[in-house]
């Protein structure tokens, strides 16, 4: 079993940079809200990155784009939480609980409930 992370924004360093300015700028209007849970403007968030290399679930994570590549007949909204279990796909987070989620110490209790 592994979860699957699938952020609301596309790859690459141009779209990383709009992103960062949009959070900087504009962060109430910013698409993403799994993404401005996990990172912060520039950088991952610092009690996110302690949980993923303190925690016993496997993770990938992936940019919508990135995903849609790998998993091209899953259509779905974003950002949202996937659990992998051999080639079944089930949603442990969708886009609008992720939503009501405000700080990254509640998405962890979440997943740690939810998994």
């Amino acid at each position: 079993m592994k979860l699957l992370f699938v952020y609301n924004a596309k790859s690459g360093a141009l779209n990383a940079l709009f992103d960062a300015g949009h959070k900087l700028f504009s962060p109430s209007t910013y698409k993403c809200s799994l993404c401005a849970l996990t990172h912060d403007a520039f950088t991952e968030n610092t009690i996110w990155k302690n949980f993923r290399s303190e925690n016993h679930f496997k993770m990938e994570f992936y940019h919508k784009d990135e995903f849609e590549a790998k998993f091209p007949s899953v259509k779905m909204m974003y950002p949202t939480i996937l659990k992998l279990e051999g080639h079944e796909l089930t949603m442990v987070l969708n886009p609008g609980v992720l939503k009501e989620i405000s700080n990254v110490e509640g998405l962890i209790e979440r997943l740690k409930q939810e998994v």
